[in-house]
């Protein structure tokens, strides 16, 4: 199979203005993806409120996301369940959706029992026969595990081919497991929501999991890093700084606010907790994304609702 790498933005679940999973505007932010020129996408993620999503949702939305991206970029599935049952299900649904990869978090559930960690990602490498990428959110999304854990792991579960790396420091630990992997590992990718991409390309890392609000300005900077252009990289990574900054604060609700902006989405409707914007936060992401028109276009909806 081939390895995967580049930028690989998580999508969100669209919903309606009531709540419900809006699919034709998933769809469009599908294709928004593959026209921005991203080597691939994520579904589900933390980015994507899986936690927010039943077993049904989150296994149609992904028959979707392996529909309308098969053939045109490569699709990483998230398979991590409330149980091995449920990531199985997850696993299997992966495999048949086109997935390149398996993007699993560390389970709560086997928290401090390393053993049972190398069995679980075993487990699910031998369910789906699809390589494994290990999700290293920091606590209480995942466990947190440090490198030297983490390529522990490696060794007593070969499925285990990527990881993403989402702890701070994002980029000493990217070059700790570079350099301990040995060759064990296909790739390490950055996450943390692109805040640290410049320190993590200069470190090897092999691709980039931001969320999707502004991929084709992600895709330019990967494609300026490939070129060896890092004066390039950095100029393109300044001008977006703004805005992932703000995305580290609102996550999905900065996600769905833009795209909605952009004329993707009908609705920024969100179902997981967390800050929402008042007044003065919408009137500075208009200015933000007013300075970033030249690389993204103009914004069919330049004002809140």
């Amino acid at each position: 199979m081939t390895r995967i790498a580049g930028v690989f933005p998580v999508l969100p679940t669209i919903f309606d203005a009531d709540g419900r999973v809006d699919r034709e505007g998933f769809a469009r932010v599908v294709d928004y993806v593959i026209a921005s020129g991203a080597d691939g996408c994520v579904f589900p993620g933390l980015a994507s409120e899986y936690d927010e999503l039943t077993l049904d949702e989150r296994l149609d939305l992904m028959a979707l996301a392996g529909e309308l991206t098969r053939g045109r970029i490569a699709f990483v599935a998230g398979a991590g369940g409330r149980s091995d049952a449920e990531s199985a299900a997850l696993a299997l649904a992966a495999k048949q959706a086109g997935a390149a990869a398996l993007m699993v978090v560390t389970p709560h559930r086997l928290d401090g029992d390393e053993a049972g960690l190398a069995a679980f990602y075993r487990y699910l490498g031998s369910v789906a026969d699809t390589p494994i990428m290990l999700q290293n959110a920091p606590r209480p999304m995942g466990l947190g595990l440090s490198p030297d854990a983490i390529l522990r792991l490696v060794e007593q579960a070969p499925a285990i081919r990527y990881v993403k790396e989402e702890n701070m420091p994002c980029g000493q630990r990217i070059t700790a497991l570079l350099d301990g992997a040995k060759g064990g590992l296909d790739g390490v990718f950055g996450g943390a929501g692109g805040r640290y991409i410049t320190d993590e390309l200069a470190r090897g890392a092999t691709g980039t999991m931001p969320a999707c609000e502004l991929a084709e300005m992600h895709a330019a900077m990967f494609a300026a890093h490939r070129a060896g252009d890092e004066g390039q990289v950095r100029r393109l990574f300044e001008r977006m700084l703004p805005v992932l900054l703000m995305q580290a604060v609102f996550r999905w609700r900065l996600t769905k606010e833009v795209l909605r902006r952009r004329g993707l989405i009908d609705s920024a409707f969100v179902r997981a907790a967390g800050p929402a914007f008042d007044a003065m936060d919408h009137r500075e992401l208009t200015q933000m994304l007013l300075l970033l028109e030249d690389l993204t276009g103009p914004l069919s909806h330049p004002a809140a609702v």
